[in-house]
C-alpha cells in the first residue's frame, strides 16, 4: 500500500432515488467528493452507513468501482466487504482490488454461529485471495460475530496482510487489551463515536466514523487536538459534538445522516426498506444539535 491509512476514516451513505428505490451513483459520488474536500483522512465506502447489507451484488459492485473513481488516489479508499459466505467475500474483495481499493475492511457476519476456526478461515481466505492489506472489523451489534481481543490478535499476527483493526463494541477496554497483547504493534481504530476520546487516549491510530458527512470539520479538530498531545483542547473538541455523535448513533446511521445531510442542503435521498427516513420531531431535534454546534468555535 502506497498510502498510509490513519486519522479520520470516513463513510459515505448511499444514495437512493426517492421515486424508484435504485441507487443514486451520481448522488453517491456526489457525497464523496464532499468528504474528500472536507478535509477527511481516507473514504471507507459500503460500510453499515452506506448500507451494503441492503445492496444487490451488482449494485455493491457500482458503488464500491464508482466510489474509488471518484477518489482518484487522492485519499486511500477502504472498501467495506460483509458477505454471510466466504465465497462472496472473496468475489467482493477481487472486485475491490481490481477497481482499484488501497485497502479492504472486513467484517464477518453470521447465521449460524461462527466458531474461532471458521472467523480464521474466513480472513485467510480473502487475505489470500488478494494483495491488498485487510482491516479487521468488529462489531457484533451489526454482525453477530463478536471477536475477542486474543483471537483478533492472533488474526492479526498469523495472516500476512491483516494489517489493522476497527474495533466497534463500544468497550474501551477491547482497545486496551489489543494494545496489551500486540505490545502496541498492531494499528487499530475506533468505530463508536462516542469513545472517540478515550480511544485517541488508548492509542488508537484514527477513527471510523460516518460524522464527517454533516460535521466535517469537528472530527478532524479532534484528531488534530489528540495528535498534537493537547488534551485539554481534544476535551473541549469532543465534547462540544458529543450530542451529535450520540444521535447520529443511536437513530440509526443511514437514518440519521441521510436526514443530517438533508438539513445541510444536500439531498441524498432515503435509506432502503425496511429502514425508514427519520422522523419530524427527532429532525427537528438533530436540528436544533447542528445549530449549537454551528455557534460554536472549535477550540
Amino acid at each position: 500500500m502506497n498510502k498510509k491509512i490513519l486519522g479520520i476514516v470516513s463513510y459515505p451513505i448511499t444514495a437512493f432515488d426517492e421515486r424508484s428505490g435504485a441507487v443514486d451513483i451520481e448522488t453517491s459520488r456526489r457525497v464523496v467528493e464532499r468528504l474528500v474536500l472536507s478535509g477527511s483522512h481516507a473514504i471507507a465506502p459500503l460500510g453499515s452507513t452506506g448500507e451494503s447489507a441492503y445492496l444487490s451484488d451488482e449494485e455493491w459492485d457500482a458503488v464500491a468501482e464508482a466510489s474509488i473513481a471518484q477518489v482518484a488516489k487522492r485519499l486511500p479508499v477502504i472498501v467495506g466487504i460483509s458477505d454471510l459466505t466466504t465465497r462472496n467475500a472473496v468475489r467482493k474483495a477481487r472486485f475491490a482490488e481490481a477497481a482499484g481499493a488501497d485497502a479492504v475492511m472486513v467484517l464477518p457476519v453470521s447465521y449460524w454461529k461462527l466458531g474461532e476456526a471458521e472467523i480464521f478461515r474466513h480472513y485467510q481466505s480473502i487475505a489470500d485471495a488478494i494483495g491488498l492489506p485487510v482491516m479487521l472489523y468488529n462489531n457484533p451489534a451489526t454482525s453477530g460475530v463478536d471477536m475477542q481481543p486474543e483471537l483478533i490478535v492472533r488474526i492479526v499476527r498469523d495472516i500476512a496482510n491483516v494489517t489493522m483493526v476497527k474495533e466497534s463494541t463500544g468497550d474501551i477496554q477491547r482497545m486496551h487489551r489489543i494494545r496489551q497483547l500486540s505490545n502496541g504493534e498492531i494499528p487499530f481504530f475506533n468505530g463508536s463515536n462516542p469513545l472517540a476520546l478515550e480511544a485517541f487516549a488508548a492509542g488508537a491510530v484514527g477513527w471510523c466514523t460516518a460524522a464527517p458527512n454533516i460535521i466535517p470539520s469537528w472530527p478532524v479538530a479532534l484528531y488534530d487536538a489528540c495528535l498534537s498531545g493537547d488534551m485539554e483542547a481534544a476535551r473541549t473538541i469532543f465534547y462540544g459534538q458529543l450530542e451529535v455523535l450520540q444521535f447520529i448513533l443511536k437513530g440509526g446511521l443511514p437514518t440519521t445522516v441521510k436526514a443530517g445531510l438533508r438539513l445541510r442542503g444536500f439531498e441524498a435521498g432515503v435509506p432502503r426498506l425496511p429502514l425508514q427516513g427519520l422522523d419530524e420531531a427527532p429532525t427537528g431535534q438533530l436540528q436544533r444539535l447542528l445549530r449549537e454546534l454551528d455557534s460554536r468555535t472549535i477550540a
